[in-house]
């Protein structure tokens, strides 16, 4: 059978709220053409408790699904899920998705209508003709909880069936930046392909001997490096054994590192027009353009940049966003390395540093009341905590796009 991996729809999501749609109902009626069975990992929806409008685009796209001829039918369901129709549309709750305990969540009430099937901590049959394929689904639980819940699950494959293990969580191998994430040893053993939503990039792996697959979100959410690729599906046979990934048509997203050398605010400028047009002639759609800028320019400070109005020059050729964090002025550095290294005779080293960063907050236009001895605490203090390493490590990872 040929079984398509859809996951991480987030329907809903604001700020590109009619690519989330868009782009989700391409790729599940896309995938209907090509595919046997569809599977979703998790998230269908950005928000637990998604307002009236975003709901109705869910039910209109899974309508449209249900009303289609599968060859494949659902056969049985084991296990705490849900299973009101045999159109093989298989699916698991995941993180913005769970609720607590007892209280419903919005893939709960797609599958209350007969629109799909809520595979959570359960076990589903799917037949078409002699061939069978059991999905074994795990919906998105906290990171401290999952391996424990499959300890108590204990899930087995199915003798004499094609068995899938789909889940929606963090996994060690792909974001090692937290020991509580589960690893790809804590995953069941004896199953043909694992599935998995929640990291939305691409992944291939090998688990236990067998394929590990994540297709990525079909929209973008996050302005990562990582999320440049193209959006789609996976599509796997599970006769050959092989899969293809499947592009959809989504908003083209693209990164640029610019590189200063004390550059004038008018070559900064400039580079960054240039390199937004160049973006812009190269995309079919309008894109969502990041520029990281780095290195060192005059001084004049970073709110004199004029970056502001160059998103508005372009506001109608892409979405525009700028990190000027690793843009510096030579002389604020050395400033602030003084005053950690060095004291001036019996003058207090803190008090010195205070008033230069007064000072220069003066200059840039910064509110009068602002807490300067709190901020200079910040900038001063080389020590980090464990939790701030972790969240340092984590930022760095996704920043990087590893």
């Amino acid at each position: 059978m040929k079984v398509a991996i859809i996951s991480d729809l987030h329907i809903g999501y604001e700020r590109f709220y009619d690519d989330a749609y868009e782009q989700a109902r391409e790729a599940l009626l896309e995938a209907s053409k090509v595919a046997d069975i569809i599977l979703l990992p998790g998230d269908v929806f950005d928000k637990r408790a998604p307002k009236p409008e975003v709901i109705a685009q869910a039910l209109g796209i899974f309508r449209e699904l249900g009303s289609m001829q599968w060859k494949a039918k659902v056969e049985w369901l084991r296990g705490q899920g849900r299973a009101y129709t045999s159109a093989p549309i298989v699916a698991i709750s995941g993180t913005h998705e769970r609720t607590a305990a007892g209280k419903e969540n919005p893939l709960g009430l797609l599958a209350l209508a007969g629109l799909v099937v809520d595979a959570s901590e359960s076990q589903v049959l799917v037949s078409k003709g002699d061939e069978k394929v059991v999905v074994y689904g795990l919906g998105g639980l906290s990171e401290e909880r999952v391996v424990e819940k499959l300890k108590e699950l204990n899930p087995q494959p199915v003798e004499g069936a094609f068995n899938i293990f789909m889940l929606h969580q963090s996994i060690y191998e792909i974001l090692p930046f937290d020991e509580s994430f589960m690893h790809y040893d804590d995953l069941p053993k004896g199953f043909d392909l694992y599935v998995c939503g929640h990291i939305h990039s691409r992944v291939k792996a090998t688990v236990n001997g067998k394929l590990f697959l994540i297709p990525g979100s079909t929209v973008l959410t996050q302005l990562k490096e990582g999320e440049q690729e193209r959006k789609g599906f996976i599509l796997f046979d599970t006769e050959k054994y092989s899969y293809e990934f499947v592009e959809i048509e989504s908003r083209p997203f693209i990164v640029k590192r610019l590189k200063f050398d004390n550059a004038t605010i008018k070559d900064v400028r400039s580079a960054c027009d240039n390199a937004i047009r160049e973006c812009v002639e190269s995309s079919k759609k309008k894109p969502i353009v990041k520029l990281y800028l780095e290195g060192t320019f005059e001084l004049g400070g970073a709110g004199e940049l004029g970056l502001r109005a160059l998103i508005a020059k372009h506001a109608n050729d892409a979405i525009l966003e700028m990190d000027t964090s690793a843009l510096k002025e030579p002389e604020m550095e050395r400033s602030i390395e003084g005053i950690r290294e060095n004291s001036i005779d019996s003058v207090g080293i803190k008090d010195i540093g205070m008033q230069l960063l007064r000072n220069r907050l003066k200059e840039l236009g910064f509110r009068e009341n602002i807490n300067v001895g709190e901020l200079f605490e910040i900038l001063s203090d080389q020590k980090t905590s464990k939790k701030d390493k972790i969240i340092e490590n984590a930022l760095k990872f996704l920043e990087d796009g590893q």
